[in-house]
């Protein structure tokens, strides 16, 4: 293998080994097999396109064209021209899948399904980075720099990522690269021909001379890699970082202890409140009649930098069998303790786990931690809800208006946690707190009206669309234009309760989503909501409900009038099952009027989302990679055969030998006879043939480069009354007259000359003639001499005179078989 397809093939395995730390981001990781067929294909044009030799940029582009090819048969088939020639359909059709798969990243938690969108950004991607991997690498012979590129795809791929075993895609990405620059190394080291190592060796081979530097190259590589991956070890770091995992909690091992940082959960959720089809996340069955209060709580959002919301670093545990009692929760509040089974859908990937407020019990398989602040479950090392299922205890807390009017003072501790705020708040939130809750007498009159100053007397709108900015006057910017979504809403209420002095906090999760036929819950993408949570002695945290038009206003913040009525409690109810249901939904019997008008439950998804679609099967897509290639090889076969005819004569020339000794026939047509196959030949002899040959390859070629050019070769003059007509029909300037001439010379002295010498320098003569008469000639010439070369029909006399032969031989072997019966006699 010569040591540029070496190095193809390394370029190669680099990008695919480095593109293995994207397989924890998608499941399933089929993709990766698409990408590899495609990277292969990809590689096999350059070698190909290297080996004619074409340009470097029309290597490149040849590679790029072939790769766009293949992307638009696999993901555009039925919008474009023959099924792969992208057109405006295709184009526009593959940069919808672009847009869909941009929405799907930030829309799900990793590992996302792999949506046809998802899939495209995948392949095309690694195809894209092979791309500039092999150009730099192969086609420009600088392997170093082509590690920007793996680098830039390992990093996006740690970046996302949050699963455990990131130091082993680390390993994986580094021993490609490994390979790529020992490859580069070794083809570097070979073109100074053999290398001498400090201890000497008996009777080794020519290459043996590059194995002591080529493993001591190894070694270090080894060493170099060991270190990086164990240094990091023994180095203090830190909690958070630009490429932490996207919220996975990660502990410290399975006993007690550890801590738990995350990053914030609602970065998807407008994307979730705004999905053109409402997914179904999960499903449930309670043991309560009363649904409207059933929140299903995911995180609780506690820290506030002024900027955003997110969960505080805090210690967590292994899940106890019975929770804590809540905080602050006083035994005279009345309460009432149900269960609830949830079936969470399989392609539903949350780090913490969707529950009832505040939960009492949970049982669920899996790597789980507790964190008791937030009484929130966290995934340990990858774990996630996806395919969940689990059982809940909770308690339904149903204080009332007088309990929480009289609530005494939060503990002190509890207090300054809870009620801080930023120095960069902007002063207009205090100040609008404040004039909202004048005349309020305690805390709970104060947050009541905020949240109906929000929900109904502020004039505010809920919508998904509106943009309200970011940074710290976000806030500010939202009580101006008094529009915006459950986010907004939450945070600000919260933020004001907090100068007000209220302990507050913002939870995440869904409102309790809709009722189906069979009696269970249906919980869709739309159910996404954030809420305000104010603490309150001996309530503990309570929710409050400030968003216009979504979910529903706690039954106590009704009337903030201290005396005022109980609320009914939710009684258990007999008939309700524990076990989710396996029906249909009434949401299948869905007209699309009720489904415009959300009148009716999400339908629930199917297993997975996978690569439903288009998708072609491999056998299809190589018999279309096959056909795509003949076809776009079949008009640039004259031009690839003349390219490949011209580098195979002229590099032959640049290694001939100088002299053939004497003695050697020569055949008819003027060419030098092979040795006899019985005889045994000098080498210096045979070296002398090949010289000869040399010499009138060179020939050959000027002739068909003046073919290509219009001048017709004949045959039947001598070389130098050959040459003399090139030079008057070619119009060549004296440069270039004098190259025909020494060439024409050159192949007179070898065919007739006792001691035939190859004159230096004929590929040059023939590359000066080639250039004058690309000089003299139009454009029209110029072009057709490239893509459609006159000469280009020798390859068909080829194919013509070996059938003729083969016939012939045929014939032959056939009239042997006929004439054998004939001649045999009878015994």
């Amino acid at each position: 293998m010569s040591g540029r397809a070496r190095l193809s093939l390394r370029a190669a395995a680099a990008t695919l080994m480095t593109s293995c730390a994207l397989l924890p981001l998608v499941s399933p990781a089929t993709w990766i097999f698409q990408a590899a067929f495609l990277v292969a294909v990809q590689t096999g044009v350059g070698a190909l396109t290297r080996r004619v030799p074409l340009a470097r940029s029309l290597t490149i582009a040849c590679q790029a064209v072939v790769s766009l090819l293949l992307l638009t048969l696999i993901f555009a088939r039925e919008q474009a021209f023959a099924g792969f020639i992208p057109g405006p359909d295709a184009v526009k059709h593959l940069g919808l899948l672009l847009q869909s798969g941009t929405d799907d990243v930030g829309r799900y938690a990793t590992p996302a399904p792999l949506s046809p969108g998802i899939r495209l950004m995948m392949v095309g991607g690694v195809v894209v980075i092979g791309l500039v991997v092999d150009a730099l690498a192969v086609t420009f012979r600088a392997a170093a720099p082509a590690g920007l590129p793996l680098l830039a795809l390992y990093s996006v791929a740690a970046g996302l990522s949050g699963g455990g075993a990131g130091w082993l895609w680390f390993l994986v990405a580094a021993g490609g690269y490994l390979l790529l620059l020992l490859a580069e190394g070794r083809d570097r080291l070979s073109q100074w021909g053999r290398v001498f190592s400090g201890a000497p060796r008996a009777q080794s081979a020519a290459s043996d001379g590059a194995v002591a530097p080529v493993r001591t190259g190894r070694r270090i590589s080894a060493v170099a890699l060991g270190i990086a991956l164990m240094v990091p070890l023994a180095l203090p770091s830190l909690q958070g970082g630009l490429l932490k995992g996207s919220g996975t909690g990660v502990g410290s091992g399975p006993g007690d202890g550890g801590t738990i940082s995350a990053v914030n959960p609602l970065v998807s959720l407008r994307d979730s409140l705004n999905v053109d089809e409402d997914r179904q996340v999960m499903a449930y069955r309670t043991t309560t009649d009363n649904t409207q209060g059933m929140y299903l709580r995911i995180v609780a959002l506690d820290d506030f930098d002024g900027i955003t919301w997110k969960p505080a670093q805090r210690h967590i545990t292994g899940v106890p069998d019975t929770l804590p009692a809540p905080s602050g929760l006083a035994s005279s509040v009345r309460r009432t303790e149900i269960a609830t089974r949830i079936s969470a859908a399989d392609w539903f990937a949350q780090d913490w786990l969707p529950m009832p407020y505040p939960a009492t019990q949970v049982k669920v398989e899996g790597r789980w931690r507790y964190e008791p602040v937030g009484r929130t479950l966290v995934g340990d090392h990858g774990q996630n809800t996806r395919g969940a299922q689990y059982e809940v205890k909770s308690l339904v807390v149903q204080p009332t208006a007088e309990q929480l009017a009289t609530a005494p003072e939060p503990p002190a501790s509890l207090k300054r946690e809870f009620t801080t705020v930023p120095a960069s708040l902007p002063a207009v939130v205090a100040e609008t707190a404040r004039k909202i809750t004048a005349g309020a007498s305690n805390h709970y009159e104060a947050a009541v009206k905020l949240q109906d100053y929000f929900a109904m007397d502020g004039g505010f709108t809920y919508s998904t669309q509106v943009k309200v900015g970011t940074g710290r006057r976000a806030i500010a910017q939202f009580l101006k234009d008094k529009q915006g979504f459950c986010e907004h809403f939450s945070f600000a209420m919260a933020a004001m309760a907090r100068t007000l002095g209220i302990p507050a906090r913002v939870a995440v999760g869904f409102t309790p989503g809709s009722p189906q036929a069979d009696g269970s819950m249906s919980v869709g993408l739309r159910d996404a909501h954030a809420w305000p949570e104010l603490y309150f002695e001996g309530v503990g945290w309570t929710r409050f409900e400030p968003t216009p038009n979504r979910g529903s206003r706690p039954d106590y913040t009704q009337s903030y009038t201290p005396g005022g009525r109980e609320p009914d409690v939710p009684r258990p109810t007999g008939s309700s099952s524990a076990v989710p249901s396996a029906a249909p939904s009434a949401s299948e019997s869905c007209s699309v009027q009720m489904k415009r008008e959300q009148a009716c439950g999400p339908a629930v998804p199917s297993a997975s989302n996978g690569s439903s679609g288009s998708g072609l099967r491999w056998y299809e897509v190589l018999a279309w990679t096959l056909l795509g290639l003949v076809l776009l090889a079949m008009p640039l076969t004259p031009m690839l055969w003349r390219l490949r005819r011209r580098s195979v004569r002229l590099a032959s020339a640049r290694h001939a030998p100088s002299v053939l000794p004497p003695g050697r026939a020569r055949r008819a047509d003027g060419a030098v006879g092979g040795p006899d196959p019985g005889a045994t030949g000098t080498s210096s002899a045979q070296l002398g043939e090949a010289a000869v040959g040399h010499t009138l390859a060179v020939w050959r070629e000027l002739t068909d480069t003046a073919w290509d050019y219009g001048i017709v070769p004949d045959d039947a003059l001598t070389p130098r009354k050959a040459a003399e007509r090139i030079v008057r029909l070619g119009r060549l300037d004296a440069s270039a007259a004098e190259a025909v001439h020494r060439v024409a010379g050159a192949v007179e002295q070898v065919l007739f000359a006792p001691q035939p010498r190859v004159r230096p320098g004929l590929a040059e003569d023939v590359r000066r003639v080639r250039a004058g008469l690309r000089a003299v000639g139009d454009r029209r010439t110029r072009v057709r001499a490239v893509l459609a070369p006159r000469s280009a029909v020798r390859a068909l006399w080829a194919v013509a005179d070996r059938w003729a032969d083969r016939r012939a031989r045929w014939a032959v072997r056939w009239a042997a078989l006929v004439r054998r019966p004939s001649g045999q006699q009878s015994g």
